[in-house]
């Protein structure tokens, strides 16, 4: 679209573009979807954030999310989809959906730590405990995703909404599913290997009150 608007200002500056259906719906929410996007991710770091108790670990947690949103373009030029309103708000969704994987390893790995266990103990438990539910519930929204992408095989009304959300979504969970079982683990020990334990401020109260 800046494409023609530049080659249509060069060759012909005295006429104008008007952008029409699905264009037009392009051009009026593309700069806005930029801060929705935005928000949403800053939302949910800072609602992370207090209820972890820190910095480190929502950020974490958020390092999913560009994988989500790469498996999600990915699987958008694959089916043959397009960048519309309605594959920029399956892109925001992935945001809750995609950092669901990593809270369950993080979440269980801090309550493993309390115990008194090390960080390398408490995150390879984590993991193994912690694959199954990841395992399920991923597959549960792949599996749901699925009629909206096999459903579009062949014209029909919808089809591009349809196939849209359902490949954005089902991509962004098949690579985020993938790659969280490897990144959030090592990132994990990297980032929060120098981060007291959860419960940290209460020993220390219990410590001074007794």
């Amino acid at each position: 679209m800046n494409y023609l608007e530049n080659t249509m200002n060069n060759l012909a500056p005295q006429n104008q573009i008007t952008w029409k259906g699905k264009s037009e719906e392009l051009k009026e929410t593309s700069n806005e979807i930029f801060i929705i996007f935005a928000l949403a991710l800053i939302t949910a770091y800072l609602v992370m954030a207090a209820t972890f108790n820190s910095f480190i670990h929502p950020f974490i947690i958020i390092l999913t999310v560009p994988l989500a949103v790469f498996g999600g373009l990915i699987f958008i030029l694959f089916l043959n989809s397009s960048i519309n309103i309605f594959s920029q708000i399956a892109l925001v969704i992935l945001i809750g959906i995609s950092t669901k994987n990593s809270i369950l390893i993080v979440d269980y790995a801090n309550q493993i730590r309390r115990t008194g266990a090390k960080i390398e103990t408490a995150i390879k438990d984590a993991c193994k405990l912690r694959i199954r539910p990841i395992i399920m519930t991923s597959l549960s929204t792949m599996i749901a995703m699925l009629p909206l992408v096999i459903g579009n095989i062949g014209p029909g009304a919808g089809e591009g909404s349809r196939l849209a959300v359902g490949s954005t979504i089902l991509g962004g969970m098949i690579i985020s599913t993938f790659f969280t079982l490897y990144i959030t683990p090592t990132m994990y020990l990297a980032l929060a290997k120098n981060t007291k334990r959860i419960d940290a401020v209460d020993l220390e109260l219990k410590k001074q009150l007794n």
